[in-house]
């Protein structure tokens, strides 16, 4: 592995991994107030696309580094539109 993949990789570590605290955070309090669904949206669609370019370029930090990222940043946002939606059937007025 030459330098620039090991670079990569923890580049790519740092970023990924600076999701866990969000979706463990919503995993433990269900608070998705501060989540905003359209930045998740579009940056999970980015993530998806950073992805796509990983795999046809074979570039393997590229590809892990947004896998992993579209994982987490898709948990946000599902999770996100779960407890809002509950927030609404439950409470109609709000």
């Amino acid at each position: 592995m030459d330098n620039f993949t090991l670079i990569g990789l923890m580049a790519a570590t740092c970023t990924t991994l600076s999701f866990v605290p969000q979706v463990v955070h919503i995993l433990r309090t269900g608070n998705v107030e501060g989540i905003s669904l359209m930045m998740y949206s579009v940056f999970t669609v980015g993530v998806a696309l950073w992805l796509a370019y990983g795999v046809v370029l074979g570039d393997l930090p590229v590809i892990l580094a947004n896998l992993v990222t579209l994982v987490l940043a898709s948990m946000v946002l599902v999770l996100t539109l779960i407890k809002r939606h509950r927030i609404k059937r439950d409470h109609p007025a709000l």
